[in-house]
């Protein structure tokens, strides 16, 4: 099948793409842009570098708009079987793959590599195999590949025998297993991801932790690098959005729903996640109740904003872990509750200009993922916070290897520690406490997401082939 797009001479490779598509009442399909790091690099290397970012398409609305021809320019959708999507996806990339890096399994009962994973497996393959074949189809001589994240682990191996003149790079999002959690992974299968990424002439990651892992693996399992480099791109925040858009008039209306939520006079501890299993949001609850046992001169005196939003629902692991974030904030309420204050503000439905909002009235932030690859939100609230936020950081959020210095670093399975810790930042002086939040904002800045993309793709130019 010959290309439909032309020769491009960048290519991003991800599961989601920029814009995704729904089928109205009507019939018709609208399209919906999304934002993140990589729409802002691709912005940032011009309309003329001959860009392609191919993608999967996700829903009915994605696949109905590839059946009818309708996209954007520069954006190629695959309609990958959705049978053979959610076992790549949910089956493989989110079950298995996300576990093993962020070391969440239930070892007595869990992982279990039957006959089932084996099915899955395969799928993952296909689905890897699709992104290559569409990668080798659109890309011209020479062109520079970025391959995004875990769900494509077996892309590059792939597309280096489909086209062994093309630049390929990887990054990975998320944190990288180390070699005694990583070899869980059947071996055939560990060595299918590892050779996998090594197809590629550069690999980035978030932190120098990670990435060393990674190479530890290889050291361990695949006999080393070989000519393959590895990189370290500590994405930041975007500042000039962020401070752009938290002054709007939506999130200024939240500000005052959220004032009155507070109540006049209130420190609040702010923090904004999604509900995975790896943001700990259960355990800041419990640390924020130990907060009020051991200091109950703080009752009354503060609030703990939480949002945590529905991620992957259509996981039962997900919904059950929701519904005890849930339990244990109603918990708290009822145990030390008064009729003129609600101990934990809880928020479940996704609203960024709320969020916004919070991270604007945030006196303390608490960011206590178990693992993270970085953790943007760390980096985030710093930035627009009105009077500046103490930062109290869990010591295994990637962001910790930037922010340290200024945060107040804790064991995110430690109660105790992180009560503590929140103690210790309600009561910083308010001068140590601004002076904190400006080097964090630097710190958070060094690499805005459109230098980090470009950084990526320089260093990949750069490089001699593989």
């Amino acid at each position: 099948m010959a290309s439909t797009y032309g020769p491009a001479q960048v290519l991003v490779a991800s599961n989601r793409g920029p814009v995704s598509y729904e089928v109205r009442d009507d019939g018709s399909l609208h399209a919906k842009r999304g934002g993140g790091g990589l729409v802002s690099g691709l912005s940032a290397i011009g309309p003329d570098a001959g860009a392609l970012w191919v993608c999967s398409a996700l829903g009915d609305g994605d696949r109905e708009a590839v059946r009818r021809g309708v996209g954007e320019a520069g954006v190629r959708m695959l309609d990958i079987p959705a049978d053979v999507h959610a076992d790549a996806y949910n089956g493989i990339a989110n079950s298995v793959l996300w576990f093993v890096h962020h070391m969440l399994y239930q070892t007595p009962v869990e992982p279990v590599f039957d006959a089932e994973f084996r099915r899955q497996w395969a799928s993952y393959e296909a689905y890897n195999r699709a992104f290559a074949e569409a990668l080798a189809q659109e890309a011209a001589e020479g062109a520079a590949v970025l391959v995004q994240d875990y769900h494509l682990t077996l892309v590059p191996g792939m597309l280096r025998e489909l086209r062994p003149d093309v630049r390929i790079g990887h990054f990975s999002h998320t944190p990288w297993a180390p070699p005694e959690y990583f070899r869980m992974l059947p071996d055939d299968v560990a060595g299918q991801v590892l050779r996998g990424m090594l197809g590629a002439d550069r690999l980035g990651f978030l932190t120098h932790r990670w990435a060393d892992a990674f190479t530890a693996c290889c050291e361990a399992f695949a006999g080393g690098l070989g000519d393959t480099r590895v990189g370290v791109h500590g994405l930041g925040a975007d500042a000039d959005f962020l401070r752009k858009r938290s002054h709007e008039a939506d999130v200024e209306e939240r500000m005052v729903a959220l004032r009155a939520e507070i109540g006049e006079g209130r420190k609040a501890i702010v923090r904004v996640d999604r509900t995975e299993l790896s943001k700990n949001i259960v355990r800041g609850l419990l640390a924020y109740r130990q907060l009020l046992d051991d200091h109950p001169e703080w009752r009354k005196r503060v609030v703990h904003v939480a949002f945590a939003y529905p991620s992957r629902q259509d996981l039962t692991v997900y919904r059950d872990y929701t519904a005890e974030v849930r339990r244990v904030a109603e918990e708290i309420n009822e145990r030390y509750g008064t009729p003129g204050w609600t101990p934990v503000v809880l928020h479940v439905k996704d609203d960024f200009a709320r969020s916004l909002a919070a991270y604007r009235l945030a006196d303390v932030a608490l960011v206590n993922p178990i693992r993270d690859g970085m953790n943007l939100v760390a980096k985030e609230v710093p930035l627009v916070s009105d009077e500046g936020c103490a930062l109290v950081l869990s010591r295994e959020a990637g962001a910790y290897e930037e922010l340290h210095e200024d945060a107040i670093g804790v064991n995110p399975y430690d109660i105790g520690g992180t009560a503590d810790a929140l103690y210790e930042a309600l009561t910083m002086r308010p001068g140590e406490r601004a002076e904190r939040t400006k080097r964090l904002a630097a710190s958070a800045t060094a690499l805005p997401p459109a230098q980090w993309f470009l950084d990526q793709l320089n260093a990949l130019r750069e490089q001699p082939a593989a």
